[in-house]
């Protein structure tokens, strides 16, 4: 037991000639197939692995004989306040939960959202089984979409679940389809954007395509066009901060009502941009069943594309 009353599991490793010059975390990995890679770098951070007694980065190579300690404390309770808040769920089984998520519904609490989340939200759902490894405020979380986006969010039930899902997400094995509607009129019928993604110098809270950057890869195929804008199907590579709305509005045709990187004005009086996650490929963790899983287009986005199509008659 620790000074808080938690229980502590305790781990050792002596590195031998195998595992010499072997960053930490991997080492770490290769011994624990039940940490995820995320877990592992919280569990660094907060000195839960040392070697030889003490704390390293997670870059450290490790030497012969060294002494590697991992200390895995017991999941703090967490305090977040159930919330009946409706849930359009697409599937459900012991292991996963897979939602199609409202436009404005914020996913995780933070600052100034401790509550109205879908956190929230699924611990009044299911609080005994949600997976601890995204951390006390993120139960369950082994993806996420931005507030203003909707659509489809897997949800894990247990710790096993979600090193499996978070893997396949490491390991680009799934495969991720949105549907936007972006303003102007693209020439291309399939176009890929390869633009690396980092934070913003001139506002922090943006991001922005950099080369000091995070390899950012988005593929586009043109579903319709109309008079002055196209509906796109968009598949992703890679996961960064608002990555489609970010390379969008890069190469000139931002999404429709993004308030952050265009203006946010349309005709259609829709706060939040349009841009759904509509499909899902993937492995469930346990039976490694493939698993498609769709979520229809919100009413107010169908309805733009009506007003539209009627306009390009």
């Amino acid at each position: 037991m620790n000074k808080r009353g938690r229980r502590l599991e305790k781990k050792e490793y002596r590195i031998n000639q195998e595992l010499v010059g072997i960053r930490v975390d991997k080492v770490i990995a290769t011994k624990d197939d039940t940490i995820s890679r995320v877990a592992i770098q919280r569990l660094i951070d907060e000195e839960n692995i040392l070697v030889n007694g003490n704390k390293v980065k997670s870059s450290y190579k490790v030497n012969l004989d060294d002494i590697v300690s991992i200390t895995k404390p017991d999941a703090k309770e967490i305090e977040i306040k159930p919330q009946d808040i409706p849930l359009d769920i697409i599937y459900e089984d012991k292991e996963i939960l897979v939602i199609n998520k409202q436009k404005g519904l914020v996913v995780h609490p933070g600052n100034g959202n401790q509550e109205g989340t879908l956190v929230n939200a699924i611990m009044a759902k299911c609080k005994e089984s949600l997976s601890g490894i995204g951390g006390e405020i993120r139960p369950g979380i082994v993806h996420r979409i931005d507030k203003d986006t909707s659509g489809l969010l897997i949800i894990a039930k247990n710790d096993m679940a979600h090193i499996s899902i978070s893997n396949q997400i490491k390991e680009h094995k799934v495969k991720k389809t949105y549907v936007a509607l972006v303003r102007g009129v693209i020439k291309e019928n399939l176009l890929t954007i390869d633009m690396p993604i980092g934070r913003s110098n001139k506002d922090r809270i943006k991001m922005s395509v950099t080369k000091n950057g995070k390899n950012a890869v988005t593929h586009v195929e043109i579903l319709e066009r109309f008079k002055n804008y196209t509906f796109v199907k968009i598949n992703i590579e890679t996961g960064r901060t608002h990555q489609i709305r970010v390379h969008m509005a890069e190469i000139g045709y931002p999404i429709v009502g993004d308030m952050v990187y265009s203006n946010g004005k349309n005709p259609f009086e829709i706060e939040g941009q349009l841009l759904h996650s509509q499909k899902l490929e993937f492995k469930h963790p346990t039976t490694n069943k493939e698993m498609t899983l769709e979520a229809e287009l919100p009413e107010y986005f169908e309805n733009v594309l009506v007003k539209l199509r009627n306009e390009n008659i």
